[in-house]
């Protein structure tokens, strides 16, 4: 899988969501947040960090589940514990963590571009355990047989488009090799 542009994904997700939904994808320098329309900007942002292709994708990913008055809170209102985490604390990570990162392997599928799971605790050196890897695996094939939430959807659908790439299928979610 070769290389993938962030300048894609934002020019995309604009295409895609500005318009329906007020919400930008936009490029930060630090720890990646979503901020709603405020007395500054009149638009929603998704800010992922530091320009990574996959960051912007975990982002997106985030901002697909959270519902209609989370997407008005900061940081849609959740509960984050940064960097050093301890095993409960990362347990309770994991936990939140399922439906997100099962979407976010779909649109990297759909953009031919590598999922790496995120237990985002390098500090800890506690990494994705096997189980948050096999329910992540199993929400991201519920989606494949039942579909992805609308938004979710749509955002699969304008990046097979772009990337050309086929429908998903149950071998784009292997675990071998993750």
């Amino acid at each position: 899988m070769s290389e993938r542009s962030a300048d894609d994904l934002i020019r995309l997700f604009d295409q895609c969501f500005l318009q329906g939904e007020n919400t930008r994808l936009i490029r930060g320098d630090d720890e990646p947040i979503y901020l709603p329309a405020d007395d500054q900007l009149p638009y929603h942002r998704v800010v992922f960090a530091h320009g990574f292709f996959a960051s912007a994708m975990h982002e997106i990913a985030h901002w697909c589940v959270a519902g209609p008055e989370r997407r008005l809170l900061e940081d849609f209102g959740y509960w984050y514990k940064p960097d050093g985490r301890t095993a409960d604390e990362q347990a309770q990570f994991e936990q939140v963590e399922i439906k997100p990162q099962a979407m976010e392997w779909h649109f990297s599928a759909a953009s031919g571009h590598r999922f790496v799971f995120s237990a985002d605790n390098l500090s800890s050196a506690i990494g994705a355990s096997e189980q948050f890897k096999t329910a992540v695996q199993a929400q991201a094939l519920v989606y494949l047989e039942q579909g992805l939430p609308e938004r979710a959807q749509r955002w699969s659908d304008t990046l097979r488009a772009f990337y050309q790439t086929g429908e998903a299928s149950v071998a784009d979610f292997s675990l071998e090799g993750r």
